[in-house]
């Protein structure tokens, strides 16, 4: 039985409004103020990031304090470059066909895009209204986001959370066009009004059976990408990993690496990793949006990354990084989002 995406939404969390899944958190945030004494005691998480991490934070800034062995050819493009020079910082960084473009700051997989061909960077270039960054396209297999910590008073940190991304895609079964089986996987029709776009008359391809067909290359939850609970996966080892990548990043203790690797073996010795992005202290520990994962799990979860915060703050304020005002928290969230 095939249910509306409506009653899909109401009985699965993950689809839920980012304000209504965490409203039952705001008792424990309001407590953890109390207990830092303040409101914005998240944003002395980071002071090596903008607001630490909260919300307005520069990619391309935070990048810089990575070291380039873990990172993709990246350069930055200003709004209002011209496209041939445009085109000269690709040549010049040696990033070819096909590469990722994406808001310098940006949330949640807003204008991200894969551009495969000229015309398409051409006319990404032109439409865009903010500085963005080019990065090549990186075609490990696996994709990770990884939720790392550590307290400024100890030199090793901690993975909290590991998620493998499971990018949206549909499989043929010789007979159905790719609207059909789009309509028939409950996670492809929160997409379908996109895909109808992106795809046009491709969308009545019969595609062959057991053909897979990859439908959105973005790593992103609200684009599709299905998060699963990778937990299982976390050691020593990959404390050991993540705190020698984190250890040249003067004034970061918590945050996202989401990444890409080439083999689990990889990842464990720490080779054939490419760090896309570093997101920092509004960091979801994105296992908790696995499909099969419990909502009461999920809480626990959270209520532990959100205490470890709060430690963290603690020690840094002791250390003279003081929370910003609620004032300027404001400031940053009507300059980026208003």
């Amino acid at each position: 039985m095939k249910f509306p995406l409506s009653i899909i939404k109401i009985f699965n969390y993950e689809y839920w409004p980012w304000w209504v899944f965490y409203l039952p958190m705001a008792p424990y945030w309001l407590y953890l103020s109390l207990k830092t004494r303040s409101l914005t005691f998240f944003t002395a998480v980071n002071p090596g990031i903008e607001a630490g991490g909260f919300y307005g934070e520069k990619k391309m800034e935070i990048l810089k304090n990575i070291n380039p062995k873990y990172l993709p050819k990246t350069t930055f493009i200003h709004q209002n470059q011209e496209y041939e020079k445009a085109i000269s910082l690709l040549n010049t960084s040696q990033i070819m066909l096909p590469f990722i473009a994406k808001p310098n700051i940006g949330e949640r997989g807003t204008n991200v895009a894969k551009i495969e061909s000229w015309e398409q960077f051409k006319a990404y270039h032109a439409a865009t209204q903010e500085d963005y960054i080019v990065q090549e396209f990186i075609t490990y297999p696996l994709e990770f986001g990884v939720l790392f910590s550590r307290l400024p008073n100890q030199q090793q940190g901690k993975v909290s959370s590991l998620t493998m991304k499971e990018f949206l895609t549909v499989v043929g079964d010789g007979k159905s066009t790719i609207r059909e089986l789009i309509e028939n996987s409950t996670r492809a029709r929160f997409q379908l009004e996109v895909l109808e776009s992106k795809l046009g008359e491709g969308m009545n391809e019969i595609l062959p059976k057991d053909e897979k067909r990859l439908l959105e290359p973005i790593g992103n939850h609200c684009r599709g990408t299905k998060f699963i609970n990778a937990n299982h996966l976390i050691n020593s080892k990959l404390d050991d990993i993540f705190s020698r990548i984190a250890e040249n990043f003067d004034g970061f203790y918590y945050g996202r690496f989401d990444m890409k690797v080439a083999s689990i073996e990889d990842l464990y010795r720490g080779e054939n990793i490419r760090i896309m992005e570093l997101n920092g202290v509004s960091s979801d520990p994105g296992h908790i949006y696995d499909p099969d994962y419990r909502l009461w799990n999920a809480y626990r979860d959270l209520r532990w990354h959100w205490k470890r915060s709060a430690e963290i703050s603690i020690q840094n304020r002791k250390r003279g990084f003081l929370p910003l005002p609620f004032g300027e928290i404001w400031a940053i969230v009507q300059k980026h989002l208003l």
